[in-house]
C-alpha cells in the first residue's frame, strides 16, 4: 500500500556540482598534467632502429639517432621528463657497460641533451641490463654482493651524470646505494645532479614485460633477496627513511597500482617529491584488456593515473605518458 507520508526533501545535494562537465572540472580534487609524467625510453644499439616490444604494445626500443625525434614529440605534448634504460651491445659478468663513458645510456643522454637542452633527463642506475647473469649487482659465490655492487653503481652514476643526466635513479635495491652515489657525485664535482631513489621497490610479478623489453631477466634464482617483499608496508617506510637520510632528492614507490596503500601510507613522512612507477605489467594489462574491447583504454588509464596522484604521488613514471598527455589536451 502506498503511504501518504511525504518524503523529506534532502538538505544536502552533492549532485549539484556534478551536473555539467564544467562544474565537475571546476571542483575536481585531483588533477593530472603532462608535466607530472616521466616517460621511460629503451635505448638500443644500431641506427634507424625502431623495434616494437610485443608485451608492451605501443612501446619500442629506439636507437640513439632516433632520440631527437622522440624529444621533439614529447616537447609538443608537454611531457618534460624522460627516464632512460639501456640495452648494451655486449654484456659481461660485472656489468662494465653500465659505466662505459661511450655506453648506450651515455650516448643517449648526449643525443637528447643536444636535441633539447630543456628536457629533464633521468637515467636508471642498475646492472641487470648489462650483466650476463641478469642480476642487479655483482655476483659472488652465487649471491649478489651488496658492498661490491655499491662501487659499480657509484661509478655508473658518475658516468651518466658527466654525460649530462639531470637525475640519476638507482634501482638495484642495494643497501647504502644512495649514500654511495651521493658521495661519488660530490667528489666528482657533480653535486648539482639529483638522485631519485627507487626506495620502496617490491619484488613484483608486474615487472615481466619490462624484463623482456630490457633483456634483463635473471638467469638464475630471483631478486627477492634484495627487492622488497610485496607483503610489507612498514618496511617501505624504513627504506624511504634510509634513502632520505643518505641524501635522496626524490623517493619512489614501485609498482604503483598494486601499492596505492603504500604511497598513501608514506606520503605524510616524505618531505621531498614522491614518485610512483606505473610499471610495465600495469600498462600491459590495460593495453590487453582494451585490445579485447573489455575496457576503454583512455578512461581506464586516466583513472589509474588519477588514483596514483590521489594516493599521494607527485610524479608518475608511466608508459602511458604520451597518450595521457594527448587525452588530457582534448
Amino acid at each position: 500500500m502506498l503511504t501518504s507520508r511525504r518524503l523529506e526533501t534532502p538538505v544536502e545535494r552533492p549532485r549539484r556540482l556534478r551536473r555539467t562537465a564544467a562544474l565537475r572540472a571546476l571542483v575536481r580534487e585531483t588533477r593530472l598534467h603532462p608535466e607530472m609524467f616521466i616517460y621511460p625510453i629503451f635505448v638500443r644499439p644500431g641506427r634507424r632502429m625502431r623495434e616494437p616490444i610485443p608485451s608492451m604494445p605501443g612501446q619500442e626500443r629506439l636507437s640513439v639517432d632516433l632520440l631527437a625525434g622522440e624529444a621533439e614529440a614529447l616537447r609538443g605534448l608537454g611531457v618534460k621528463a624522460v627516464l632512460l634504460f639501456g640495452l648494451p651491445e655486449e654484456k659481461d659478468g660485472t656489468g662494465s657497460g653500465a659505466y662505459d663513458d661511450e655506453g648506450i645510456i651515455q650516448r643517449g643522454v648526449r643525443a637528447l641533451r643536444a636535441a633539447d637542452p630543456e628536457l629533464l633527463i633521468m637515467t636508471d642506475v642498475c646492472l641487470c641490463e648489462y650483466t650476463t647473469h641478469g642480476h642487479c649487482g655483482i655476483v659472488a659465490d652465487g649471491a649478489v654482493d651488496n658492498d661490491a655492487t655499491l662501487d659499480v653503481l657509484a661509478r655508473t652514476a658518475v658516468s651518466q651524470a658527466a654525460a649530462g643526466a639531470d637525475v640519476v635513479a638507482p634501482s638495484a635495491m642495494m643497501d647504502g646505494q644512495v649514500g654511495a652515489i651521493r658521495a661519488a657525485l660530490d667528489e666528482a664535482a657533480l653535486s648539482g645532479v639529483a638522485i631519485m631513489g627507487y626506495s620502496a621497490k617490491h619484488a613484483s610479478a608486474f615487472f615481466g614485460p619490462f624484463r623482456e623489453a630490457a633483456g634483463s631477466a635473471p638467469q638464475f634464482g630471483d631478486r627477492r633477496g634484495y627487492q622488497m617483499d610485496p607483503a610489507n608496508a612498514r618496511e617501505a617506510e624504513r627504506e624511504i627513511a634510509l634513502d632520505l637520510a643518505e641524501g635522496a632528492d626524490v623517493v619512489m614507490v614501485k609498482p604503483a597500482l598494486a601499492y596505492l596503500d603504500v604511497i598513501h601510507r608514506v606520503r605524510p613522512h616524505v618531505p621531498v617529491p614522491l614518485a610512483a612507477y606505473n610499471v610495465s605489467g600495469e600498462y600491459a594489462m590495460v593495453k590487453a584488456a582494451a585490445a579485447q574491447g573489455w575496457l576503454d583504454e583512455r578512461l581506464g588509464a586516466l583513472e589509474i593515473l588519477t588514483a596514483i596522484v590521489r594516493a599521494g604521488a607527485d610524479l608518475i613514471i608511466t608508459y602511458h605518458a604520451k597518450e595521457a598527455a594527448q587525452w588530457l589536451a582534448t
